[in-house]
């Protein structure tokens, strides 16, 4: 009995702190619209710190910081709501926006067309939707496999044979895919440049050589942490040491 009280009281203070964000989540959605736009970003960053998330949220939460010049916090917010929306339009053209705001100009090194072929199928989905895709395959792959030993029409059991098959297929590639965007994600860890301008050093101290500059809004690459030092990899293959204080990891 004490147990079921306390799974009601539980499912009570949930469902209370959820209607409490979305109540906060559309006064700050009206600070933006009457461009108060610091407003908009403590009543956005009110929900986060509750422990809510959605794409919608970092999504709104990047346009105010970029309404008032923050550019890497707002690129910040738009990465982290393309994690959760890899697909949507308006965060890939807004996260554009944002980049050609920033001072670094970076050459990428040219990925191989099969590569970034696999890469961009890759990630039109994020690992769980990869995962759920490939798990419902695998049950529609068992219930054809059922249907076709079922069947006692010949045509039908070659369409439910070939179509279990084609489902089965379907499931492993999704799982691959599931494995190589958890794999790409547990890899690659990246960080946006915060500070205005940061100075990168040959070794994790700063008494080591500068070898460049970076500025707000630049991604990097995060390969190793020691003590408060970050080492970091850009785009185009420049590695360096930056004060762990001066980015943020996404």
């Amino acid at each position: 009995m004490a147990k079921k009280f306390i799974t009601i009281i539980v499912f009570l203070i949930g469902f209370l702190s959820i209607a409490q964000n979305d109540q906060l989540f559309e006064k700050a959605n009206s600070f933006y619209n009457q461009e108060q736009y610091q407003e908009a970003i403590d009543a956005y960053t009110s929900i986060l710190e509750s422990g809510q998330e959605s794409a919608s949220l970092y999504y709104n939460l990047a346009n105010a910081n970029y309404k008032l010049s923050n550019i890497g916090p707002s690129i910040y917010y738009y990465e982290k709501a393309l994690e959760l929306a890899p697909n949507d339009e308006d965060i890939k053209n807004n996260l554009s926006f944002a980049n050609n705001a920033t001072i670094d100009a970076i050459d990428v090194i040219p990925e191989g067309v099969i590569s970034r072929t696999i890469g961009n199928f890759t990630n039109m989905f994020s690992f769980d939707s990869w995962a759920w895709i490939s798990v419902f395959c695998v049950i529609i792959f068992v219930i054809l496999f059922l249907l076709y030993y079922a069947a006692r029409i010949s045509s039908k059991k070659r369409l439910f044979f070939l179509g279990s098959w084609i489902s089965l297929l379907i499931g492993v590639f999704a799982l691959i895919f599931a494995f190589k965007q958890y794999s790409f994600i547990t890899n690659n860890q990246y960080a946006i440049i915060f500070a205005q301008e940061s100075t990168i050093k040959s070794e994790p101290n700063l008494r080591s050589e500068e070898v460049f500059e970076l500025h707000e809004g630049t991604k990097v690459k995060v390969t190793e942490t020691v003590n408060d030092w970050k080492k970091i990899k850009l785009a185009d293959g420049k590695i360096g040491w930056i004060p762990a204080t001066d980015l943020k990891e996404l």
